[in-house]
């Protein structure tokens, strides 16, 4: 692999003299006014082009053009012809790909495979403005636009096609993406690194589809490997790619085949666990998965920013608004993020993530000189997770040689750090800065860290909580709880009994709202009965639900897919089985169990607890799930997944603090035994998604 580049060290391409455009420009009359007789790099999006660094797009345009680079944007172009991609003529080097923020499957289809009907990441939420597929769409048109132009892809819906996957929306497992879209490299993770070196190499002369040596890129490989290489042949589950004492750099591992995966669910999720075995930058090696005659070869993970970089890459020179060009169309991504900070990257679950130090505060001031309508709340201090900032392995070696799957699961890492006092000293400096008269945290607090550290949730819930403070349990049972490699509800009760005390010490009337997800792969009809029996005991009434969306490539989905459990190892004739939820009746049975109450899903439920031996819950006394009478006009729909006409805009998710009238019953015992109380707090109303803690649209589920 090249050596690791300090991110601003290269020397800055001759069209730096032009300086930083207000906007990066999206139509010829935007390049006139700035000088410029064409682009170096054409950046395609599937989303509102928003110059913010929440939003890819930007952060890669500017990062690109502070290396001297002029950049250009076509943002939500009009696929149906190649006349769109050529509005700032051909780039001098590349076009550069991506499907936007989200994957444009995830954008346009609900778990049920439904069509959705808005886009957050859309002027006024209109939805249809991008196409499916929107990676290999754009790709096409690009080279039709332009034949001798290469072409990048990046972002999200690249990163998760990288290699072989299972594609939910067809129900058949798709080759690389890199293929189908016919890009010379794709770009994978976080590309800050990536994008700079492989545009600085492209203006010294050497092609993107040339380049072989940049890590977190992915390119086609045809005949022998290259002198030196050690190949390791993984292609069969009981063929261990055991680490060897050859040079890791020039060791590479080669997965079971697009045509073996494909015909084979074991050998699928015996792929899936050798590409998350090797994500940790500090001991990744090479993968190499054959497609017929050709190969797609993917270079280890790129090795995260440090520190300086971050900060550099956020003080670049937004504007921190949508383009002018949408007038004043509404934005609804750009309106969640334009009072939120973003102060970390990555997640545990890869051993592996970037975080800023000094930068938040500069980041602030940003916000409130810059943004308009900035009433003094920041409305996020957080990313990924609330509370994962600058908390890291204790040892860089340990690190850099670590292969478990997750710091957290099953239980947090002895290595792990677990002391907040940077992100309490972070919260204490924002909310001293000018101007600034609430900061609020609505990312999701990851629980089971939190309670390491009471000192931490004192400050949360003192400082930083609106009213309502969103977490994530998942589920209640142990059963999804491994599979999605998830704490148990023990570590929820006790952040429960800590987030109550200080409440009450702060003089606050604050509640918990958790998320659950209905029909996760390890997820049986009992398990679901469990959690309802739950949700009833403990005052909660769920009108916004989730079903589990195999998103490409995650551990899940190759559950989901073949089975098999690829947490633990995979082999022919042993390993664990794991049950998943298909049907469309399950699925939505399932979604019922979390949406008890509702009569629409009433009739589904009847029939599925006398069918599982559990008709003492049908009645209609207080301790029962749900009665025996039926609303006129209600049930007909099919239940969950069946309604109709329901609104696209925010949905309540009410709780006995939200709407539920006090109780105090205690239910029938759930099959382990389980059974508490019912909240008695008085009713409050909540919105999903409004500032006091809805969150963000959660992608991939």
């Amino acid at each position: 692999m090249s050596a690791v580049t300090p991110l601003f060290s290269y020397r800055k391409h001759w069209a730096a003299r032009f300086g930083a455009a207000p906007f990066l420009p999206m139509s010829r009359a935007e390049m006139d006014a700035l000088g410029w007789d064409s682009c170096d790099i054409i950046v395609v999006t599937g989303d509102a082009y928003v110059d913010h660094p929440s939003f890819g797009m930007a952060i890669i345009g500017r990062l690109l053009e502070a290396q001297g680079f002029r950049v250009g944007m076509i943002a939500q172009p009009d696929w149906t012809s190649a006349e769109p991609f050529r509005a700032l003529g051909p780039p001098n080097l590349f076009f550069g790909v991506t499907a936007g923020n989200m994957d444009s499957m995830v954008n346009r289809y609900t778990s049920d495979r439904r069509l959705r009907h808005n886009d957050a990441y859309t002027p006024n939420d209109e939805g249809g403005q991008r196409p499916d597929r929107a990676v290999i769409v754009y790709s096409q048109r690009c080279r039709e636009a332009y034949p001798a132009a290469p072409i990048v892809i990046g972002g999200i819906e690249a990163s998760l096609r990288r290699i072989a996957h299972y594609d939910y929306w067809s129900d058949q497992v798709r080759r690389s993406i890199l293929l189908d879209a016919k890009a010379d490299l794709l770009l994978y993770g976080n590309a800050e690194r990536a994008i700079v070196e492989v545009a600085h190499r492209a203006a010294a002369g050497q092609p993107p589809g040339t380049l072989r040596d940049v890590r977190g890129t992915a390119f086609i490989h045809r005949g022998a490997l290259p002198e030196g290489w050690l190949d390791i042949d993984a292609t069969e589950p009981d063929r261990a790619a055991h680490p060897s004492r050859h040079d890791r750099a020039k060791t590479l591992i080669r997965l079971p085949g697009y045509e073996q995966v494909k015909s084979d669910p074991l050998l699928y999720a015996h792929a899936s666990r050798l590409l998350h075995l090797e994500t940790n930058p500090g001991n990744a090696r090479a993968l190499l998965q054959q497609h017929g005659d050709r190969a797609v070869w993917l270079n280890p993970p790129p090795i995260p920013l440090t520190t300086a970089e971050f900060d550099a890459v956020f003080d670049l020179p937004y504007a921190r608004a949508p383009h002018p060009v949408y007038g004043d169309a509404r934005i609804p991504a750009w309106e969640m993020i334009r009072f939120s900070v973003n102060i970390m990257r990555g997640c545990f679950g890869g051993c592996t993530f970037c975080s800023i130090t000094e930068h938040e505060g500069r980041e602030i001031e940003e916000i409130r000189d810059k943004t308009p309508g900035f009433t003094g709340v920041i409305s996020d201090l957080g990313g990924p997770t609330a509370n994962m900032y600058r908390l890291a392995c204790q040892s860089p070696e340990i690190e850099r040689s670590c292969r478990k799957l997750s710091c957290v699961y099953p239980d947090i890492c002895p290595n792990l750090k677990t002391d907040h006092s940077s992100l309490i000293h972070l919260y204490r400096k924002a909310r001293e800065l000018p101007g600034v008269k609430k900061v609020l945290v609505a990312s999701g607090v990851r629980y089971d860290l939190a309670i390491r550290d009471p000192a931490y949730v004192r400050e949360l819930v003192t400082h930083h909580v609106g009213g309502y403070l969103k977490i994530a349990p998942e589920h209640t049972e142990a059963g999804p709880l491994a599979k999605m490699m998830k704490p148990g509800m023990g570590a929820y009760e006790k952040f429960k009994e800590l987030f109550e005390k200080y409440s009450r010490e702060a003089g606050k009337e604050q509640y918990l709202i958790p998320y659950f997800i209905a029909a996760h792969p390890g997820t049986t009809d009992e398990d679901m009965l469990n959690l309802a029996l739950w949700l009833k005991n403990n005052g909660f009434r769920a009108d916004q639900v989730q079903a589990f969306l195999p998103s490409p490539m995650a551990l899940a989905t190759a559950m989901y897919h073949t089975g098999r459990n690829p947490l633990k190892g995979v082999h022919r004739n042993r390993g664990e089985s794991v049950f998943a939820a298909k049907g469309l009746k399950q699925r939505r049975l399932h979604k019922a169990f979390l949406r008890y109450h509702d009569a629409e899903n009433w009739p589904l439920l009847r029939e599925a607890l006398k069918r599982m031996g559990r008709a003492d819950l049908i009645g209609n006394g207080k301790r029962h799930l749900i009665p025996l009478w039926q609303p006129a006009g209600t049930g007909a729909s099919g239940g969950e997944g069946g309604r109709r006409g329901r609104k696209h805009g925010p949905q309540t998710f009410l709780t006995q603090h939200t709407g539920l009238p006090p109780c105090a019953q205690t239910l029938p015992p759930t099959q382990n035994g389980k059974a508490q109380l019912a909240d008695r707090r008085p009713a409050r109303a909540f919105t999903q998604g409004s500032p006091c803690g809805g969150g963000k649209r959660r992608g991939g589920r």
